[in-house]
Protein backbone atom coordinates (compact mmCIF):
# COMPACT_ATOMS: atom_id res chain seq x y z
CA UNK A 1 0.00 0.00 0.00
CA UNK A 2 2.82 2.51 0.94
CA UNK A 3 4.36 1.99 -2.90
CA UNK A 4 1.30 2.26 -4.01
CA UNK A 5 1.16 5.93 -2.55
CA UNK A 6 4.24 6.84 -3.24
CA UNK A 7 3.93 5.86 -6.71
CA UNK A 8 1.01 8.43 -7.29
CA UNK A 9 2.49 10.74 -4.99
CA UNK A 10 5.36 10.89 -7.68
CA UNK A 11 2.50 11.22 -11.11
CA UNK A 12 0.91 13.72 -9.32
CA UNK A 13 1.21 17.37 -10.61
CA UNK A 14 2.01 18.49 -7.33
CA UNK A 15 5.70 16.80 -7.40
CA UNK A 16 6.01 17.63 -10.88
CA UNK A 17 6.11 21.60 -10.16
CA UNK A 18 9.58 22.72 -10.61
CA UNK A 19 11.74 24.96 -7.37
CA UNK A 20 11.97 28.44 -8.97
CA UNK A 21 15.51 28.49 -9.58
CA UNK A 22 17.57 30.68 -7.66
CA UNK A 23 17.27 34.45 -7.83
CA UNK A 24 20.59 35.31 -8.72
CA UNK A 25 21.10 32.33 -11.19
CA UNK A 26 18.18 33.53 -13.05
CA UNK A 27 19.48 36.60 -13.74
CA UNK A 28 22.66 35.64 -14.72
CA UNK A 29 20.93 33.19 -17.46
CA UNK A 30 18.95 36.38 -18.70
CA UNK A 31 22.55 38.36 -18.92
CA UNK A 32 23.53 35.32 -20.79
CA UNK A 33 20.74 35.19 -23.29
CA UNK A 34 21.07 38.73 -23.91
CA UNK A 35 23.81 38.56 -26.04
CA UNK A 36 22.70 35.88 -28.22
CA UNK A 37 19.56 38.30 -28.41
CA UNK A 38 21.20 40.93 -29.71
CA UNK A 39 22.59 38.87 -32.19
CA UNK A 40 19.37 38.21 -33.48
CA UNK A 41 17.70 41.69 -33.58
CA UNK A 42 20.16 42.54 -35.57
CA UNK A 43 17.96 40.99 -38.63
CA UNK A 44 15.08 42.78 -37.89
CA UNK A 45 13.86 46.13 -38.44
CA UNK A 46 10.40 47.17 -37.23
CA UNK A 47 8.11 50.50 -36.97
CA UNK A 48 7.80 52.28 -33.44
CA UNK A 49 4.53 54.91 -33.08
CA UNK A 50 5.00 57.45 -30.75
CA UNK A 51 2.81 59.70 -28.51
CA UNK A 52 3.93 62.36 -26.15
CA UNK A 53 1.06 64.15 -24.31
CA UNK A 54 2.76 67.03 -22.55
CA UNK A 55 0.41 68.07 -19.30
CA UNK A 56 -0.22 71.10 -16.98
CA UNK A 57 0.31 70.58 -13.26
CA UNK A 58 -3.32 69.53 -13.11
CA UNK A 59 -2.58 66.55 -15.37
CA UNK A 60 -4.71 68.50 -18.38
CA UNK A 61 -3.34 67.85 -21.69
CA UNK A 62 -1.44 70.90 -23.46
CA UNK A 63 -0.23 69.45 -26.55
CA UNK A 64 0.07 66.27 -28.51
CA UNK A 65 2.74 65.05 -30.41
CA UNK A 66 3.46 61.74 -32.63
CA UNK A 67 6.23 60.44 -34.89
CA UNK A 68 6.80 57.45 -36.76
CA UNK A 69 10.35 56.05 -36.60
CA UNK A 70 12.09 53.39 -38.81
CA UNK A 71 14.68 50.99 -36.03
CA UNK A 72 17.21 49.21 -37.17
CA UNK A 73 20.77 48.15 -37.07
CA UNK A 74 23.39 49.70 -38.74
CA UNK A 75 26.79 48.54 -38.43
CA UNK A 76 26.74 47.05 -34.68
CA UNK A 77 24.39 50.31 -33.72
CA UNK A 78 20.59 50.63 -33.27
CA UNK A 79 19.60 53.47 -35.17
CA UNK A 80 15.94 54.98 -34.89
CA UNK A 81 15.15 57.22 -38.16
CA UNK A 82 12.38 59.52 -38.39
CA UNK A 83 9.98 59.43 -41.04
CA UNK A 84 7.03 60.65 -39.83
CA UNK A 85 6.04 63.41 -37.81
CA UNK A 86 2.89 64.71 -36.33
CA UNK A 87 0.81 62.79 -39.08
CA UNK A 88 2.95 64.43 -42.11
CA UNK A 89 5.82 62.47 -43.91
CA UNK A 90 9.56 64.16 -43.45
CA UNK A 91 10.17 66.12 -46.62
CA UNK A 92 13.11 65.11 -48.77
CA UNK A 93 15.31 67.87 -47.09
CA UNK A 94 14.49 67.09 -43.83
CA UNK A 95 15.11 62.91 -44.85
CA UNK A 96 18.42 64.21 -45.85
CA UNK A 97 18.87 65.60 -42.71
CA UNK A 98 17.84 62.52 -40.62
CA UNK A 99 20.43 60.10 -42.30
CA UNK A 100 23.34 62.51 -41.72
CA UNK A 101 23.01 62.69 -38.20
CA UNK A 102 22.25 58.73 -38.16
CA UNK A 103 25.45 58.70 -39.77
CA UNK A 104 27.21 60.94 -37.04
CA UNK A 105 25.69 59.18 -34.36
CA UNK A 106 26.34 55.62 -35.75
CA UNK A 107 29.99 56.78 -36.20
CA UNK A 108 30.53 58.37 -32.81
CA UNK A 109 28.62 55.54 -31.32
CA UNK A 110 31.46 53.46 -32.78
CA UNK A 111 34.05 55.49 -31.67
CA UNK A 112 32.23 55.28 -28.01
CA UNK A 113 32.26 51.63 -27.86
CA UNK A 114 35.28 50.52 -29.10
CA UNK A 115 37.05 52.83 -26.73
CA UNK A 116 35.41 51.76 -23.22
CA UNK A 117 35.56 47.94 -24.76
CA UNK A 118 39.04 48.51 -25.17
CA UNK A 119 39.25 49.51 -21.62
CA UNK A 120 37.76 46.40 -20.26
CA UNK A 121 34.18 48.16 -19.77
CA UNK A 122 30.65 46.33 -20.85
CA UNK A 123 28.62 48.43 -23.62
CA UNK A 124 26.07 47.18 -25.91
CA UNK A 125 25.95 48.02 -29.51
CA UNK A 126 25.80 51.96 -29.23
CA UNK A 127 28.87 52.35 -26.49
CA UNK A 128 26.52 52.74 -23.94
CA UNK A 129 27.31 51.54 -20.29
CA UNK A 130 25.53 48.45 -19.53
CA UNK A 131 25.83 47.24 -15.94
CA UNK A 132 26.28 43.41 -14.88
CA UNK A 133 24.01 41.13 -13.13
CA UNK A 134 26.51 40.81 -10.36
CA UNK A 135 26.76 44.91 -10.15
CA UNK A 136 22.68 45.13 -10.13
CA UNK A 137 22.56 42.32 -7.19
CA UNK A 138 24.97 44.90 -5.28
CA UNK A 139 23.10 47.92 -6.06
CA UNK A 140 19.32 46.09 -5.04
CA UNK A 141 17.62 43.23 -3.78
CA UNK A 142 15.61 41.15 -5.60
CA UNK A 143 12.91 39.36 -4.14
CA UNK A 144 8.82 37.50 -3.75
CA UNK A 145 9.62 35.24 -6.80
CA UNK A 146 6.66 33.88 -8.69
CA UNK A 147 4.94 32.43 -11.61
CA UNK A 148 2.44 33.73 -13.97
CA UNK A 149 1.65 33.45 -17.67
CA UNK A 150 2.49 36.33 -19.71
CA UNK A 151 1.63 36.38 -23.37
CA UNK A 152 0.35 32.82 -23.11
CA UNK A 153 3.65 31.79 -21.41
CA UNK A 154 5.11 30.48 -18.60
CA UNK A 155 7.24 33.34 -16.35
CA UNK A 156 8.73 34.53 -13.72
CA UNK A 157 8.30 37.79 -11.35
CA UNK A 158 10.85 39.78 -9.49
CA UNK A 159 10.00 42.69 -7.35
CA UNK A 160 13.34 44.77 -7.02
CA UNK A 161 14.10 47.59 -4.99
CA UNK A 162 17.37 49.62 -5.17
CA UNK A 163 19.43 49.99 -2.06
CA UNK A 164 19.51 54.00 -0.94
CA UNK A 165 22.64 53.03 0.88
CA UNK A 166 24.71 51.17 -1.84
CA UNK A 167 27.92 52.48 -2.70
CA UNK A 168 28.13 53.01 -6.47
CA UNK A 169 31.08 53.96 -8.73
CA UNK A 170 29.64 56.96 -10.76
CA UNK A 171 26.04 58.40 -11.58
CA UNK A 172 24.80 55.88 -13.58
CA UNK A 173 25.00 53.39 -10.65
CA UNK A 174 22.87 55.87 -9.26
CA UNK A 175 19.95 55.27 -10.73
CA UNK A 176 19.51 51.40 -9.53
CA UNK A 177 19.61 52.89 -6.00
CA UNK A 178 16.19 54.73 -6.90
CA UNK A 179 14.31 51.91 -8.35
CA UNK A 180 11.41 49.87 -7.60
CA UNK A 181 9.91 47.46 -9.49
CA UNK A 182 8.92 44.51 -11.13
CA UNK A 183 10.15 42.42 -13.65
CA UNK A 184 8.51 39.40 -16.04
CA UNK A 185 11.76 36.74 -17.29
CA UNK A 186 10.11 34.30 -19.60
CA UNK A 187 10.93 30.77 -18.07
CA UNK A 188 11.60 28.99 -20.82
CA UNK A 189 14.04 31.64 -23.15
CA UNK A 190 15.06 33.08 -19.94
CA UNK A 191 14.63 36.63 -21.75
CA UNK A 192 13.48 39.80 -19.56
CA UNK A 193 10.16 40.06 -21.25
CA UNK A 194 8.16 42.69 -18.92
CA UNK A 195 8.75 45.69 -16.48
CA UNK A 196 7.31 48.34 -14.59
CA UNK A 197 8.91 50.46 -11.91
CA UNK A 198 8.95 53.77 -10.72
CA UNK A 199 11.88 56.55 -9.58
CA UNK A 200 11.95 56.66 -5.68
CA UNK A 201 13.59 60.36 -5.26
CA UNK A 202 14.43 62.72 -7.39
CA UNK A 203 17.68 62.46 -9.61
CA UNK A 204 20.05 64.99 -10.99
CA UNK A 205 22.96 65.37 -13.04
CA UNK A 206 24.99 68.45 -13.65
CA UNK A 207 22.90 70.15 -11.36
CA UNK A 208 19.49 69.30 -13.26
CA UNK A 209 21.02 70.49 -16.77
CA UNK A 210 22.07 67.21 -18.28
CA UNK A 211 19.62 64.63 -16.55
CA UNK A 212 16.61 66.03 -14.52
CA UNK A 213 13.93 62.71 -13.20
CA UNK A 214 11.38 63.62 -10.69
CA UNK A 215 10.20 61.11 -8.27
CA UNK A 216 7.63 59.46 -8.96
CA UNK A 217 8.81 59.11 -12.67
CA UNK A 218 6.72 56.04 -13.97
CA UNK A 219 8.27 53.20 -16.79
CA UNK A 220 7.05 50.08 -18.56
CA UNK A 221 7.85 48.16 -21.16
CA UNK A 222 6.70 44.94 -22.62
CA UNK A 223 8.26 43.05 -25.31
CA UNK A 224 6.41 40.14 -27.86
CA UNK A 225 8.21 36.59 -29.15
CA UNK A 226 8.55 37.61 -32.83
CA UNK A 227 9.19 34.69 -35.17
CA UNK A 228 9.71 32.10 -32.68
CA UNK A 229 13.20 33.16 -32.10
CA UNK A 230 13.83 36.57 -30.86
CA UNK A 231 12.59 39.23 -28.08
CA UNK A 232 11.44 42.42 -29.74
CA UNK A 233 9.97 45.49 -28.20
CA UNK A 234 6.10 46.00 -28.15
CA UNK A 235 5.43 48.47 -26.06
CA UNK A 236 7.26 51.43 -23.63
CA UNK A 237 5.62 53.69 -21.47
CA UNK A 238 6.32 56.87 -19.63
CA UNK A 239 4.42 59.09 -17.17
CA UNK A 240 6.08 62.17 -15.25
CA UNK A 241 8.65 64.42 -15.50
CA UNK A 242 12.08 63.57 -16.66
CA UNK A 243 14.78 65.15 -19.54
CA UNK A 244 18.11 63.25 -20.04
CA UNK A 245 20.25 65.17 -22.32
CA UNK A 246 19.01 66.57 -25.36
CA UNK A 247 17.40 63.05 -26.39
CA UNK A 248 14.66 62.69 -24.07
CA UNK A 249 12.19 64.80 -22.71
CA UNK A 250 8.77 64.49 -20.85
CA UNK A 251 6.31 66.47 -19.03
CA UNK A 252 3.23 64.20 -18.87
CA UNK A 253 3.12 61.06 -20.88
CA UNK A 254 4.39 59.28 -23.41
CA UNK A 255 3.41 55.96 -24.83
CA UNK A 256 5.47 53.93 -27.96
CA UNK A 257 4.14 51.10 -30.03
CA UNK A 258 6.45 48.76 -32.05
CA UNK A 259 5.04 46.89 -35.47
CA UNK A 260 5.29 45.49 -38.79
CA UNK A 261 8.47 43.59 -37.39
CA UNK A 262 10.58 41.98 -40.42
CA UNK A 263 13.49 40.12 -40.86
CA UNK A 264 15.84 39.89 -43.85
CA UNK A 265 16.59 36.02 -44.98
CA UNK A 266 18.03 34.58 -47.85
CA UNK A 267 15.37 32.45 -47.74
CA UNK A 268 12.26 33.32 -50.06
CA UNK A 269 9.65 31.79 -47.96
CA UNK A 270 7.32 34.05 -46.04
CA UNK A 271 8.30 33.35 -42.27
CA UNK A 272 5.09 32.97 -39.75
CA UNK A 273 3.90 36.49 -38.98
CA UNK A 274 7.40 38.09 -40.46
CA UNK A 275 7.22 40.36 -44.04
CA UNK A 276 9.17 39.29 -46.61
CA UNK A 277 11.97 41.44 -47.71
CA UNK A 278 15.03 41.09 -49.65
CA UNK A 279 18.34 40.62 -47.77
CA UNK A 280 20.37 43.70 -47.01
CA UNK A 281 23.88 45.00 -47.17
CA UNK A 282 25.76 43.30 -44.21
CA UNK A 283 26.68 46.73 -42.32
CA UNK A 284 22.99 47.65 -42.32
CA UNK A 285 19.82 45.77 -41.93
CA UNK A 286 16.49 48.48 -42.98
CA UNK A 287 15.01 49.48 -45.90
CA UNK A 288 17.16 52.17 -47.40
CA UNK A 289 15.71 55.23 -48.54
Amino acid sequence: MKLLWLCILALSPISKAQAIPDIATLMHDVEHNQKASEDLRKHYFYRATTRTEETDNKGNIKKVETSVSEIFTRKGVIVSRLIEKDGKPLSEKDARKEEECIEKDVEKAIKKREKLQAEGKHTNGNGEDVLTISRILELGTFTNPRRETFKGRPAIVVDYAGDRNAKTRNRFEDVFKLLAGTIWIDEQTRALVRGEGHVTDNFHVGGGLLVNVHEGFRFSFEQTYVNNEVWLPSVVEGEGSARIFLFFKIQGRQRTTFSKYRKFSASATILPGVTEVKDAPAEETAPQK
